[in-house]
């Protein structure tokens, strides 16, 4: 089996990998063709909240390609969840993210902790959690949440595997499971497959892009060919979320694919 790879639409409306931004994706003309011929298997979003639901809807039927998930916005923060004077828009943005998210069938909805620390916003994000799953529970989605390295978001509060798996454990929700980013990963823990290893029984989906700049997975100091091995030694069948950073021409990037036999 070989491994299923999602094109990621970013807040700059660009994909990777992918080479259309939204009304492109939406008109049915670009993107559709070139994510069947290079063999995307789905597609997932930062925030989509500015283009209507019929449009995004549309665009899916007419690819054919599932949404694997959307953020919670961000706000001044990073994230909402874990701002314990932030409560009230937690819930709105969470509320906002299943409702858009049920409407257009994505899996996954990753509710963004955002900058905090210590027992306050331990307890805050916990709570927010609890009031997610049980939301997103009701409409067949999945929460998830994903450590970011600090190097690119100091002070944010999910810092590292370990402490997400804490969390999850702590609440015991049959739908919250932990977002894999092996680029985080890799900038933060390193030994990208052994935590994989490690985090399996929590792990819900799985991103990538190259360490440790954020760039094209066949370059950097991660070996793709190994971690994408384990992934399906592992008996991964669900697509990885491409999410690294274009430079230049999109078209340009993808060689990667064929670098990884993809």
């Amino acid at each position: 089996m070989r491994v299923l790879v999602a094109g990621f639409q970013h807040e700059t409306n660009t994909f990777a990998p992918s080479l259309a931004d939204w009304d492109a994706f939406n008109s049915g003309e670009v993107f559709p063709a070139f994510s069947q011929a290079a063999g995307f298997a789905a597609v997932e979003c930062h925030f989509p909240y500015d283009q209507p639901i019929e449009e995004v809807q549309q665009a899916l039927t007419e690819t054919g390609l599932p949404m694997l998930g959307l953020n919670t916005i961000k706000g001044n923060t990073g994230g909402l969840a874990a701002q314990p004077d932030q409560i009230a828009a937690a819930r709105q943005s969470i509320q906002e993210a299943v409702t858009y998210g049920a409407a257009i069938g994505a899996l996954n909805i990753h509710v963004m902790a955002g900058l905090g620390e210590g027992a306050r916003s331990l307890a805050c994000f916990q709570d927010n959690l609890k009031y997610a799953t049980d939301l997103a529970g009701a409409s067949g989605m999945q929460i998830v949440i994903e450590p970011l390295n600090a190097h690119d978001v100091p002070g944010y509060f999910l810092k590292n595997t370990d402490q997400a798996i804490e969390i999850i454990e702590s609440i015991s929700h049959k739908n919250l499971r932990l977002m894999f980013d092996c680029y985080h990963v890799g900038r933060t823990e390193g030994a990208v497959i052994e935590r994989l290893q490690a985090c399996w029984p929590w792990i819900g989906h799985i991103q990538f892009a190259g360490v440790p700049d954020r760039g094209v997975p066949d370059q950097g100091t991660l070996d793709y060919r190994e971690v994408f091995a384990a992934i399906v030694a592992a008996g991964w069948d669900t697509p990885l979320g491409a999410e690294y950073r274009v430079k230049g021409s999109t078209e340009d990037s993808l060689g990667w694919m064929q670098a990884l036999a993809l």
